[in-house]
């Protein structure tokens, strides 16, 4: 299987089934509070399919957002497998191999808006577009402008996140 990022020669390697999007394998994660470690992952195991869609659920500190920020490459498990794409995550990947998939592979939703205060909605919407550099500037603007369109937010393009509503954000 071939792979588009460019990894270390010990580092990263490559799942073999090509259809499972999210392997994650015995995960664990523990935080240091002080000098006490607090477990909030312990020996988790998922499988995603392509085309597969998925719910996770749980308690209050049940580990959800940490299994959500281990997927999205945002933190690393403190022991076990995590495969995006087919790419194996480690301790040691470095982070532009990390952006680069976050930027091209992973759609994630925070739960909070992190959108950027100093452009419009329609600057935030092209920016991931422009890191990409995949398409043309006007391209990028026509596609924006659609997507905006889309949700219902034609008239409020070049108004700042702070202008608009918390369902608009």
């Amino acid at each position: 299987m071939e792979n588009e990022y460019d990894t270390d020669e010990d580092s990263d390697e490559v799942a073999e089934n090509s259809n499972e999007v999210i392997k994650i394998v015995n995960v664990h994660k523990t935080y240091l509070l002080g000098i006490e470690g607090v477990p909030a992952l312990r020996g988790v195991n998922l499988t995603v399919h392509d085309g597969e869609f998925i719910s996770i659920l749980g308690t209050s500190g049940g580990g959800k957002t940490t299994l959500l920020n281990i997927i999205g490459t945002i933190d690393k498990p403190s022991k076990g497998d995590v495969y995006i794409c087919g790419l194996r995550i480690k301790f040691s990947t470095k982070d532009t191999l990390l952006a680069s998939i976050r930027l091209n592979k992973l759609g994630f939703v925070f739960q909070t808006f992190n959108l950027i205060g100093s452009l419009t909605a329609l600057e935030n919407v092209e920016l991931p577009m422009q890191l990409q550099g995949k398409l043309s500037r006007e391209e990028i603007r026509q596609r924006a402008r659609y997507l905006l369109k889309s949700v219902g937010l034609e008239t409020r393009m070049d108004h700042f996140p702070n202008m608009l509503s918390g369902g608009e954000q």
